[in-house]
């Protein structure tokens, strides 16, 4: 086994779709795997794949090892970009010795843990038994996890596949949960002496809502919530406003229609605000900009709903917020502002997740979230809440990992 096998599997991965939640293309592609190679699988009724290798000879006293990765991927892409993730395979390039994928996700989380334990399960290593485990849907709330059943795999000790980073071991994780906010409106018209134009923020460098909220990358949707609050004053009417996408991204693009008296003042001190966010952000999101057009349009967000939702917007917490008190450099709390959305005539949903390794720490943000949006005149609900995983320093097998790690 080595990291040609690893890629060359990973780079047959990339051509599979497998959203979260429509993971049958890759489910198929694992039972094929195992029947290629002569391998016990079993697939449970939601879609959780263990393939099994038996262990070698002189190896059968060896515990069983359980490896796990998740099976789908987060979808996200430029804006502009024409990419259907259910049917079009990944486009990634070599560069500079990495592989990367330029306009969308590349899907590494967690497709290289998959291919890893597919590279493994094909060599001709000498092991004890193993099972790899697949389960669904882990990025929008743990859906395989949660569902699998008491003795759908034999092995006590557990390693997950899921990290980013070489040289380190995760032997703990945080708690989290989504909570969805829905503000209701009814239209007015157009003023008849507003003009209608679209403001555009984009370039935002985004990234996922656990692993890089602390580099303080810029939230395209809450930026543009700023300049909005600020020019409401100003006569501004709310057309329209939609931004971000999954609740564990960081939103890197946000759009909004607006119907204001004076547009060539309000286009100038937006472009006078591009100009400061360049600067604000220069280092961690050197691509941001912010863009105006000419737009249309008869009705807009009634004004009352329109203020709350922008005020929300500007206010909602958004980022880190507790480090750590045993780890130093560790996110301890953090909250994602993550979308805003129109799905249809007289609605608009947001969506957040929050982050904690503290049970309690997790409801408080959680909290602070809904109190904002209560406020506002919206309703919150909450979903797809996980626990944390506490680290446990004294573990065997982190003892065990730690040895390898360094003799390798």
């Amino acid at each position: 086994m080595n990291s040609t096998q690893v890629l060359d599997i990973f780079k047959e991965i990339t051509t599979i779709p497998r959203e979260s939640g429509h993971e049958a293309p890759i489910i198929a592609y694992l039972q094929r795997f195992a029947a290629a190679h002569g391998l016990d699988c079993k697939t449970d009724a939601i879609g959780n794949v263990l393939i099994t290798r038996p262990a070698s000879k002189g190896k059968e006293n060896i515990p069983t090892l359980v490896l796990q990765s998740h099976q789908d991927m987060v979808c996200e892409k430029k804006a502009g970009v024409v990419h259907d993730f259910s049917v079009d395979p990944i486009r990634y390039e070599i560069e500079d010795g990495w592989m990367i994928a330029r306009d969308t996700t590349l899907g590494a989380d967690d497709g290289i843990g998959i291919a890893s334990e597919l590279a493994l399960l094909a060599s001709d290593l000498q092991t004890g038994r193993i099972e790899c485990l697949f389960t669904i849907s882990e990025e929008t709330g743990m859906d395989g996890a949660e569902a699998l059943q008491s003795g759908f795999f034999t092995g006590k000790t557990l390693i997950n596949l899921d990290s980013e980073d070489e040289g380190q071991l995760f032997i703990g994780c945080s708690g989290g949960m989504n909570s969805k906010v829905t503000f209701r409106y009814k239209e007015e018209a157009v003023a008849e002496d507003n003009e209608v134009i679209e403001l555009t923020i984009d370039g935002a460098a985004g990234g996922h809502s656990g692993d890089d909220i602390n580099k303080e990358r810029a939230n395209a949707v809450q930026l543009m919530a700023r300049f909005l609050y600020r020019e409401w004053k100003r006569g501004l009417q709310l057309v329209s406003l939609e931004g971000g996408n999954k609740p564990n991204a960081i939103a890197r693009d946000c759009r909004a229609v607006i119907a204001v008296p004076h547009p060539r003042g309000t286009k100038s001190r937006f472009a006078a605000f591009g100009e400061e966010l360049k600067n604000e952000f220069a280092s961690s999101d050197p691509g941001l900009r912010c863009l105006t057009a000419s737009s249309a349009a008869k009705k807009a967000i009634g004004s009352e709903v329109a203020c709350r939702l922008i005020s929300s917007l500007c206010c909602c917490p958004h980022g880190v917020q507790a480090m750590s008190q045993d780890i130093p450099g560790l996110v301890e709390t953090s909250t994602n502002l993550a979308s805003v959305k129109m799905p249809r005539k007289g609605i608009v949903e947001i969506g957040t997740s929050q982050r904690s390794s503290i049970l309690s720490a997790r409801e408080m943000i959680g909290d602070k979230v809904e109190a904002v949006f209560t406020l506002a005149g919206a309703s919150v609900k909450r979903q797809y809440a996980y626990p944390g995983w506490k680290p446990n320093l004294d573990s065997h097998i982190l003892s065990v990992c730690v040895e390898s790690y360094r003799r390798l």
